[in-house]
């Protein structure tokens, strides 16, 4: 059979589509590729085998039947345990979540995945309550980098990082509030699209900032990104945030090329505590594309500041109830953050909100000229497992926090952005970053740097 692990999404479709393969075969090779590298990669927590091989044989009959797939058509996919999965209790990375009761239905994007033929294989580990930026999770494990097994996949995606990257699926779901898809595309060497706020609905994913929070898709090609995304969009009137706004499907748009845009690289704060790596990528990623400004996006510093408020403050009204009963089942760095939430005055909360609305506004005025701005993703590449700081323009600083040094300022807003990887030794990312409902923009820049070679995710050598 055709090796399937480094197929992609949209191949696997076709060799589905033309009998080459059956759905039951990827379905087989991916469970059985799963078996023999999640021991090392930890990316998932739980597996749907049987679920998934009856839904490759319903495709199967289908096609044999002459009706036609789907355009993600026997596509494996998993997504991170945050997302409901039916007769699997909705994690969120949690040792006091795994308790509920097994969700009935489906998440919506799930739902939607299928509904174009892709194929749900399981869900993925990831940091607590999606309050974290290392993939390094205290119930579950480590999820680990399969570039380098020793070091973070970044999080709190984190399985959904290990998954793509290591091969064992061609896609995977994520959840991103500060940075939560870009780090981990970052840090293992993927692309992945933070669509804006509102494109795609929540429905059935557990929370951690209303205001904040995204779903999107991590791939291993811009292609496999834009299908995906399409594949999810619509409104969704039981997600009160969902736009209802009419769809804007990429198809082939993505190759449309990138003439006529103009394009700006972050300066300032961006510019500010790069490790060598991430300021090469930038370099690289600049030097290929028509880059005609240098832009100091305006109180980004603060933009930042704010977002910790309104995360720290929303997300420990989330888990008062938790804390309060449970404290000691709590990752004590994720506990102790959301207690000094707890604290927040409330004019600091009013104060942080108000700063986002001039904010967002500041920022509709600066792409009024721009059409996009490339910005790092990550100050580094990923850390050790278990290393606790870093030293970021000469301080000490915790790696924690400091991974989303640079995506929170913009999930802040809700702009959509697409990380795109640059290889090395080990991968780093950049971001591509557009106004409001233009996914458009953000795809086409990067798949204009996947096609000059600038962007790629390379194939971590052990796997």
């Amino acid at each position: 059979m055709t090796d399937i692990a480094w197929q992609s999404a949209s191949a696997i479709a076709a060799l589905v589509a033309d009998g080459t393969v059956t759905a039951r075969a990827v379905i087989e090779a991916t469970l059985a590729r799963i078996g023999l590298h999640n021991g090392v990669l930890n990316a998932f927590t739980d597996v749907v085998a049987e679920r998934a091989l009856r839904r490759a044989d319903l495709i199967d009959a289908r096609r044999r039947a002459g009706q036609t797939g789907g355009p993600l058509t026997g596509v494996p996919f998993a997504v991170k345990n945050l997302f409901d999965v039916k007769g699997l209790p909705t994690r969120a990375g949690s040792a006091i979540n795994r308790e509920r009761p097994a969700a009935e239905v489906d998440s919506e994007l799930v739902v939607r995945l299928e509904a174009a033929g892709a194929i749900l294989v399981g869900a993925l580990n990831m940091g607590e309550y999606a309050y974290d930026f290392t993939g390094e999770n205290q119930h579950d494990g480590p999820s680990r980098n399969p570039h380098d097994i020793t070091r973070m996949t970044g999080g709190s995606s984190g399985g959904s990082g290990g998954a793509v990257a290591g091969g064992l699926v061609p896609l995977a779901l994520g959840s991103d509030t500060n940075g939560s898809i870009r780090v981990p595309a970052s840090l293992c060497g993927l692309f992945g699209l933070k669509p804006t706020f509102g494109r795609l609905p929540r429905t059935g994913s557990f929370p951690f900032v209303s205001s904040l929070d995204h779903l999107g898709p991590l791939a291993r090609s811009v292609g496999d990104l834009a299908l995906s995304y399409d594949a999810m969009q619509g409104h969704d009137p039981n997600d009160p945030f969902c736009t209802d706004r009419a769809p804007h499907p990429i198809g082939g748009d993505f190759e449309a090329g990138i003439a006529g845009l103009r394009i700006a690289r972050a300066g300032d704060y961006f510019r500010a505590n790069l490790m060598p790596e991430a300021e090469a990528a930038m370099d690289a990623v600049c030097a290929a594309l028509p880059i005609d400004r240098e832009i100091a996006l305006p109180e980004a510093a603060r933009a930042r500041a704010a977002a910790y408020v309104i995360t720290t403050a929303e997300g420990a009204a989330l888990h008062m109830g938790r804390l309060r009963a449970r404290p000691g089942d709590f990752d004590p760095e994720v506990r102790d953050r959301l207690i000094a939430g707890a604290m927040t005055p409330v004019p600091m909360m009013i104060q942080a909100q108000k700063f986002r609305r001039w904010y967002r506004d500041a920022m509709q005025r600066l792409f009024q000229d721009v059409d996009a701005i490339v910005a790092p993703a990550t100050p580094c590449v990923a850390p050790s497992l278990g290393q606790k700081t870093f030293v970021l323009g000469g301080v000490e600083l915790p790696v924690r926090p400091n991974l989303g040094l640079f995506t929170q300022p913009i999930s802040f807003i809700g702009l959509p952005v697409v990380a795109v990887p640059v290889p090395g030794p080990m991968p780093i990312g950049v971001q591509i970053i557009a106004p409001a409902w233009r996914e458009d923009i953000a795809l086409r820049i990067a798949r204009s740097l996947e096609a000059a070679g600038v962007a790629a995710a390379q194939r971590p050598p052990a796997f």
